[in-house]
């Protein structure tokens, strides 16, 4: 009989029988409709000229043919399976992760979260770098979860898959791979994921990293006195970005199974729905990732994360555990009065002329160099 907290071997092994039907129903696309994009447009805030009304039509059929003709699945499955893949069974929820450990049995163990709509596939490019870097001092054995709810962790079964609770989750992972310390980083829903890990177990948890602090005004006039003119034009992207890019967290916050139905009948669909935030990344990144979503069936188990977040409402008190920020030009900033708000020990704070969101697509060289050094100072 087989032990819950056992770790299985894992190998990603699609069926052909699911690839064919992905290409059937992609070959049937039934396409919307939308209005002529306005020539004099001009781009004023996030959101690109032509996507002022969503994720346009062309590019939609542009990558739904690539996804159809040329695009190679089997490809990017070998891509993952070169690495050492497992499951286990964490509070009636079965956890994916990739586990990678560097040559250098010193090295520092380091558990990276993904965000929504990516996957595992985001640190991808990152595993042989931080494991096995020109300095060995550098070096860190890696572990990169799929979120529960996402890619091949599948569907949750239950409700309650919080933030809070996949911070216990991760540390029990830690501990079944007789990781008793550990540092974390994270991106997007990562970077909501990580800080909790290091409240929850400062005990175990040497650092925190990660690329977005999610610490914003609370609505008392008393926060705005003496902010700089610079911290304000802050404000307003982000007050701009509220308005103009957040009704897919609208609605996966409050109901995430209206869009759901849709997304699990349509792979055209589902690519334009991740589209929205991943658009800037190279098309086979975004096609990959729609691709493991759809093939997992996860458009509404993912989606149940911001639902799950918003019902259990924000942490109370600050985090303790040593934290680093690494922020880059194309995504929010935020204000350092509100982060140290609510993380009391914030000791390391990097702000780069380049890169977005998704820095390991487009500056994985700064990411690289920030992890490197902000978790030197803890070895």
């Amino acid at each position: 009989m087989e032990n819950t907290t056992d770790i299985r071997p894992f190998r990603i092994e699609i069926p052909q029988a699911d690839l064919d039907d992905l290409r059937s129903r992609l070959e049937r696309t039934r396409w919307t409709e939308e209005l002529p994009a306005d020539p004099a447009a001009e781009q004023t805030g996030p959101v690109p000229p032509g996507w002022e009304r969503g994720v346009p039509l062309g590019y939609v059929q542009r990558l739904v043919e690539q996804w159809r003709t040329t695009y190679d699945w089997r490809k990017w499955e070998a891509k993952l399976n070169e690495y050492p893949q497992f499951i286990t069974e964490i509070d009636g929820q079965d956890i994916h992760f990739l586990h990678v450990r560097s040559p250098h049995e010193d090295a520092t163990p380091l558990l990276l979260t993904h965000g929504w709509p990516n996957s595992i596939l985001e640190y991808l490019d990152l595993i042989e770098p931080l494991t096995n870097p020109a300095n060995p001092a550098e070096a860190f054995h890696l572990v990169i979860p799929s979120i529960p709810g996402f890619g091949f962790s599948g569907p949750t079964k239950e409700k309650g898959w919080s933030p809070y609770r996949v911070a216990d989750a991760w540390a029990e992972l830690m501990t079944r791979l007789g990781y008793e310390r550990f540092g974390v980083h994270g991106n997007d829903a990562g970077s909501i994921v990580s800080p909790e890990v290091g409240r929850q177990h400062p005990d175990r948890v040497i650092g925190v990293h990660v690329t977005q602090i999610f610490s914003f005004p609370s609505g008392d006039p008393a926060e705005f006195e003496g902010l700089s003119e610079q911290d304000m034009g802050l404000l307003a992207f982000l007050q701009k970005f509220n308005e103009e890019m957040s009704a897919y967290a609208q609605l996966q916050a409050t109901k995430p199974q209206n869009l759901a139905h849709a997304l699990a009948d349509s792979p055209a669909g589902q690519l334009a729905w991740s589209a929205q935030l991943l658009s800037a990344t190279p098309d086979e990144h975004v096609l990959t990732n729609a691709t493991i979503y759809w093939l997992t069936n996860t458009a509404a188990s993912s989606a149940r994360f911001y639902y799950e977040h918003k019902q259990a409402g924000e942490p109370a008190g600050q985090t303790t555990v040593p934290m680093g920020l690494a922020s880059f030009a194309y995504d929010f900033r935020p204000l350092r009065r509100f982060a140290d708000r609510d993380h009391a020990n914030i000791v390391s704070w990097s702000e780069f002329e380049r890169g977005s969101h998704w820095a390991t697509q487009d500056a994985p060289d700064l990411l690289i160099q920030d992890l490197q050094k902000f978790f030197a100072r803890f070895r």
